[in-house]
């Protein structure tokens, strides 16, 4: 437990990098440069305390009161605006703090050492929780689904707590320093007055685009310039230890479904649409017998999430190339926070993506939980049997999906032309070869198993080989969690890194891995026992073709891992 609070304030800590905090840091500068710290120390308390009442509350609220969400989002909104209006009208503004002052005066009173505006920043910081939606890393995804299937509990409480204390930390240094930098400005600049009108302006636009959702799409249009700002926070919950983690906190067990990305393989019968509250573009529910003898595609995804937004040109446009050709989409909307269990905000959010295919309303979890799924976004591969032949998590590889979609619809009997869609892909890039396992149970990214089972023979490669290119070659007997090398086997990988590391194990000790990076000898690797060794090494991150030979029989090989 204490692993997982630490890595959960860690990634508190860096949301403030991450592009879904983006619409509230001008909020927080605008309103931060009329008041002093005791101004920012409220806002900041308003942010997490409302963030963290409504995320792991608002499913039993909801159920006790008759509370909608997207009322109590609008109240935030407009609570925003009018702030902002007040910096626009400064007699407004005295006349608005004066009052937010008055109400809470007798609370105030007891943080009250000198300067002004707790009561203003605290009001506004708890409209911004409300309105606020969050990047859905592994460990929001799974706060958020264990809130709305009302199973929260201590440990969960402690992980939220750990994730806004990390949070609130650099944004509460964030906006004293906004505060801080205003309030010299002021001594020396005549025109800050006009500035901080502006400011209000910026505010009152904010708030608008904040609850139209309209700043999830320049989210991802900014992103697509600069798609390196979301890398590590990505990169930092994309790791083995935090998903064991959370999937103890979950009480989750592993099925077929968890196992990774598959290329057609039989998954097993695939779970039909349950307990959906609404289905819209569609004029009746659908159900998986209903879709028998179609290609079918189930994602899994939420309309708040940049990382889903940058999936749906994709979605679209295999939807517009396939539709005809026997594929149906169905897109199950799981909601992250309150606010998207609204159907008049789905359904704004379908035509503002330009959303056509079905969208199933899954806000009890029943869909998402009989599918074990656990990601936004994630998408599941059905053939026309009923089957799931493929699963993929997260953004990326949309030409391997594009790839299985025709092979299923050809398997079907259709007939497929054409080359595949153009439409780019937008994924963030790492800066490295993210930590790569060599069992079939966690074996996504590279060759499908019929390949790994077959096994794959040597081949000669192209001049221009791609990164993460991987490649077993001669015989390997591949289990869930390992692959044993026969006598003289190899396997092939282009990576991009500092230092490269593999667990691995001999049959016996002395057994030898051969090792080639481009092409050029390096030192052998003397295995004595199951453990961690460094392959090799480089002066700064960059890319290479490792290639291992086998020459004893036997030998495992359980992962890399990349520096």
């Amino acid at each position: 437990m204490a692993t997982l609070l630490v890595f959960a304030f860690l990634a508190g800590f860096i949301t403030i990098l991450a592009p879904c905090i983006w619409p509230l840091l001008p909020i927080v500068f605008s309103v931060s440069s009329g008041g002093g710290k005791r101004r920012s120390l409220g806002l900041t308390l308003g942010v997490i305390g409302s963030f963290t009442l409504f995320t792991l509350f608002i499913s039993y609220i909801i159920r006790i009161f008759p509370v909608n969400p997207s009322a109590l989002r609008l109240i935030a909104a407009v609570v925003i605006a009018l702030l902002g209006l007040s910096m626009l009208v400064p007699p407004l503004g005295a006349r608005f703090e004066a009052f937010i002052n008055s109400l809470l005066g007798p609370w105030q009173r007891r943080f009250k050492k000198e300067g002004s505006g707790f009561g203003a920043g605290l009001v506004t910081g708890f409209s911004l929780g409300l309105v606020w939606a969050p990047c859905a890393g592994p460990i929001l995804a799974t706060i958020a689904a264990l809130s709305a299937t009302q199973a929260v509990n201590g440990r969960v409480l402690g992980v939220t707590l750990a994730y806004v204390l990390g949070l609130s930390i650099p944004l509460y240094i964030f906006s004293s320093l906004s505060a801080g930098w205003f309030g010299k400005m002021r001594a020396v600049n005549k025109y800050t007055g006009l500035i901080q009108q502006v400011f209000g302006a910026v505010v009152i636009v904010a708030a608008i685009l904040i609850y139209t959702n309209y700043a999830q799409l320049l989210q991802a249009r900014v992103l697509d310039l600069f798609p390196g700002y979301s890398r590590f926070l990505g990169q930092f919950e994309n790791n083995a230890r935090l998903q064991k983690e959370l999937d103890r906190l979950a009480g989750r067990e592993k099925s077929a479904h968890e196992s990774g990305e598959k290329l057609l393989n039989d998954l097993g019968p695939a779970p039909d649409f349950a307990a959906i509250s609404r289905w819209l573009n569609v004029p009746a529910p659908l159900t998986m017998k209903d879709l028998r003898g179609k290609v079918v595609l189930v994602d899994f995804w939420t309309y708040s999430c940049i990382n889903c937004v940058r999936t749906l040109p994709h979605l679209k446009s295999w939807w517009q190339r396939y539709k005809n050709d026997g594929l149906v989409i169905v897109g199950v909307h799981t909601p992250e926070f309150a606010f998207e269990r609204e159907t008049q905000n789905v359904a704004r959010a379908l035509k503002q993506f330009g959303i056509t295919y079905p969208v199933a309303q899954d806000n009890d979890y029943r869909t998402w939980s009989n599918y074990h799924n656990r990601y936004w976004p994630a998408e599941y591969l059905i053939d026309a049997k009923g089957h799931v032949r493929r699963v993929h998590f997260g953004e990326g590889h949309y030409d391997q999906t594009e790839e299985a979609i025709r092979a299923l619809l050809k398997e079907s009997g259709r007939t497929v032309g054409g080359s595949l869609t153009s439409v780019k892909d937008r994924t963030p890039r790492f800066d490295r070869t993210p930590e790569t396992y060599l069992g079939s149970g966690r074996m996504a990214r590279f060759v499908s198993p019929e390949e790994v089972q077959a096994g794959a023979r040597v081949y000669s490669l192209p001049p221009e080989i791609p990164l993460d290119h991987f490649a077993y070659q001669g015989v390997w007997d591949v289990q869930g969690q390992s692959a044993a090398a026969g006598s003289g086997a190899a396997l092939e990988f282009k990576v991009r890194a500092r230092k490269i590391f593999l667990v691995a194990g001999p049959a016996k000790a002395g057994n030898k891995i051969k090792v080639l990076v481009d092409g050029k000898p390096q030192t052998d690797i003397i295995l004595d026992s199951q453990r961690l060794y460094e392959v090799t090494g480089f002066k700064n991150v960059s890319e290479h073709l490792l290639q291992l030979g086998f020459p004893d029989k036997g030998t495992k090989v359980y992962a890399f891992t990349f520096g």
